[in-house]
């Protein structure tokens, strides 16, 4: 089976859902058979989740083992219950799906989000935490997808940060896109150490690059 799918019919599956090693929060109204894909591929627990009046799940949380980050002056529903601390993102800089890219060992984040933050977030996620950019961009958290395996980061990203990355997550990092090119490869990917699924439009090609990025498939 092709590991591919819409939710809330559009390939940018990033932007509505994010995962983590155990768990993956959907936006309600997610359809049932999208919502079991998820759990057999990840092998995760499905949640449903209401912000306030927002779909956009993914671009608004970031988690890994240990919490999830939510935005200021959000209400969230459907987090209670699953023993792992969830704490509030004070920044006016809250879409925290889209300004933070973490696993279970470390977190890069906007480089302009304040020392507060940066504190919220380690004492949270329990991770080391760094400002920096992917390809010049300071919305890291999808310009990117962080397993506890490897990263795929945007195909214009630099040298230098390729090698801040490897360096501060400790693994191997690659290039590559999703949804027939799209170079904002967290828009189109859910991925933990156990599994993915990307986007509908995403080429065989592409789910290659994944798989040897996020260790399913060897690259020699």
């Amino acid at each position: 089976m092709i590991p591919t799918l819409d939710i809330m019919d559009t390939p940018v599956i990033g932007v509505f859902a994010t995962c983590t090693e155990d768990v993956a929060l959907v936006p309600c109204g997610t359809k049932a058979n999208a919502k079991d894909f998820i759990a057999d591929n990840l092998h995760v627990q499905v949640l449903e989740v209401i912000l306030s009046q927002s779909s956009v799940i993914g671009s608004m949380i970031r988690g890994n083992s240990n919490g999830f980050i939510v935005p200021r002056g959000g209400f969230v529903e459907g987090l209670e219950g699953i023993g792992l601390t969830i704490s509030v993102l004070p920044d006016k800089l809250n879409a925290v799906g889209n300004i933070v890219l973490a696993n279970d060992s470390a977190a890069l984040v906007h480089p302009d989000l304040s020392d507060k933050s940066i504190d919220i977030i380690a004492q949270t996620l329990k991770v080391n935490v760094h400002r920096g950019t992917i390809a010049g961009l300071k919305t890291v958290g999808m310009a990117g997808t962080a397993t506890n395996k490897g990263l795929l980061v945007h195909p214009r990203t630099t040298a230098q940060e390729l090698a801040f990355l490897e360096d501060i997550f400790e693994l191997p990092v690659d290039v590559g896109t999703t949804n027939y090119g799209t170079p904002m490869v967290g828009s189109g990917l859910l991925a933990n150490s156990k599994g993915y699924v990307a986007g509908s439009k995403t080429t065989g090609y592409e789910l290659g690059r994944i798989e040897g990025a996020l260790g399913f498939i060897s690259k020699d």
